[in-house]
């Protein structure tokens, strides 16, 4: 039968010892202390045929709750939102799949294109100057945004909403210890960032300040009133958003922002289990050479052909330990170009088109959920596709029971929020049927 790999035999066992100049297994391992080696046997099952195996992968496969399987109003970061076809298709091409690093562009020109149409189409979403070629994820290109802004200010005060998503403010942690970052978290009063407690926080120590929108709430920040407060004080102002909203929503760019960073997985990126994802980072061109990650710029060679190259950065710049920009040199190219082809499918008509109709539908959710006896729609502020409602019962026992109904629930707010008790973030994509919006809610209204 045709095997998906090559399995170990007997004789190669015995070559490979043989090439090492062991006779078996024990002498290979005699330098290691019989008193903190394995006695007898691990408690596994017997090996199965590869037929059998499969079978069985499939079977625990299926024990898990998917889109597939269940309507999910699970958002908090990770979206289920419809990817065309074409975005698989490309991406599949092996010089796509099987690339990674395109530091020779004499054989590397159609990667370093897609990732250049990335940039471009990130910029224009964002209303930003610059775009890298994409980061690990939106929560290490937040972490990044900050020690950025602390190295061009020379300022290690970091202020930063508590509505941005709590994954990201946990890494950012992390890095200000390495960084000796001083991180100050601004409360949030109706569901967005409080402006008072944000401007009496702000001050001439302050390198940069730091908020979402839409936030992890799904609300939409007053990015006008904040930018005033960044620029105060000379401090640098960083916006994370879901570029998905920028179809509808003014670009932070508008804004006057300093560095715009956020997630790609709602641009054709699966949810996946929680990743790989793709982060951007997008700055002005008066920060462009403090830019963490690759970028890739667009030139003409000697006959004045069309060529692109990575430009601004060489690969040594990112083993020059402090003298770095930033200690990530690598990045998600692979889901760079497919967020690039899916935002060419849809063009700038159809980004908005579907920016459009989370809106909408997530409105009509929550009309229709505050009917609900025992649901209270707290979210007072304008959202986008995602908002928040408190229920009589506690969100876990909730969310287990809706699981028997098919139902993928919200997110449990009190998981990272202690005081929002009994609060669940609801998440409604183009996805979602009114047939299936009007089911969640007769259902909670039964549980309830």
């Amino acid at each position: 039968m045709k095997h998906r790999y090559m399995p170990m035999t007997e004789q190669n066992r015995q070559d490979m010892l043989k090439t090492i100049g062991v006779k078996d297994i024990e002498e290979l391992f005699s330098e290691i202390p019989a008193s903190v080696r394995y006695q007898g046997r691990l408690p596994l099952a017997e090996p199965l045929a590869e037929p059998e195996l499969v079978k069985h992968m499939k079977r625990l496969a299926n024990k898990n709750a998917s889109f597939d399987t269940h309507v999910s109003f699970l958002g908090a970061g990770v979206y289920e939102h419809y990817i065309p076809s074409v975005v698989g298709h490309v991406i599949s091409r092996s010089e796509f799949y099987t690339a990674y690093t395109p530091y020779q562009p004499e054989i590397s020109q159609g990667e370093l294109q897609a990732m250049f149409e990335f940039q471009t189409m990130i910029c224009q979403l964002t209303g930003m100057d610059v775009a890298n070629s994409s980061m690990y994820d939106g929560s290490t290109a937040l972490a990044e945004a900050a020690s950025m802004a602390s190295a061009i200010t020379k300022l290690k005060k970091i202020v930063i909403s508590r509505a941005v998503h709590p994954e990201a403010r946990e890494i950012l942690h992390t890095n200000a210890k390495g960084l000796g970052l001083e991180i100050i978290e601004i409360d949030t009063h109706n569901g967005v960032t409080d402006i008072e407690a944000l401007s009496k926080a702000s001050d001439e120590q302050t390198a940069a300040v730091v908020v979402q929108s839409p936030n992890f709430f799904g609300a939409i920040e007053d990015l006008a009133e904040i930018e005033k407060i960044a620029h105060a004080h000379k401090g640098l102002f960083v916006v994370s958003t879901n570029p998905l909203s920028l179809g509808l929503l003014k670009p932070p760019g508008e804004y006057a922002a300093d560095i715009v960073v956020g997630d790609a997985q709602p641009l054709g990126i699966g949810a996946s289990f929680g990743g790989p994802h793709c982060g951007f980072f997008t700055t002005t061109k008066k920060y462009m050479r403090r830019i963490p990650g690759r970028i890739v710029g667009q030139t003409v060679d000697e006959d004045g052909v069309r060529g692109f190259v990575l430009t601004l950065q060489a690969r040594e710049q990112h083993i020059r330990r402090d003298k770095a920009t930033s200690n990530i040199c690598s990045n998600q190219a692979l889901n760079a170009i497919a967020a690039a082809v899916y935002m060419s499918a849809l063009g700038k008509q159809g980004i908005k088109e579907v920016a459009e109709r989370n809106f909408h539908k997530a409105h009509y959710a929550s009309k229709r959920l505050s009917q609900v006896r025992g649901v209270e729609i707290v979210s007072t502020s304008p959202f986008f596709n995602e908002f928040v409602m408190k229920l009589s019962r506690p969100v876990s026992e909730m969310n287990e029971e809706l699981l028997a109904h098919g139902i993928l629930g919200g997110y449990d707010l009190s998981r990272d929020y202690p005081e929002l008790k009994q609060h669940m973030l609801v998440a409604i994509t183009e996805m979602r049927t009114k047939e299936e919006m009007d089911h969640f809610a007769d259902v909670l209204e039964g549980l309830l």
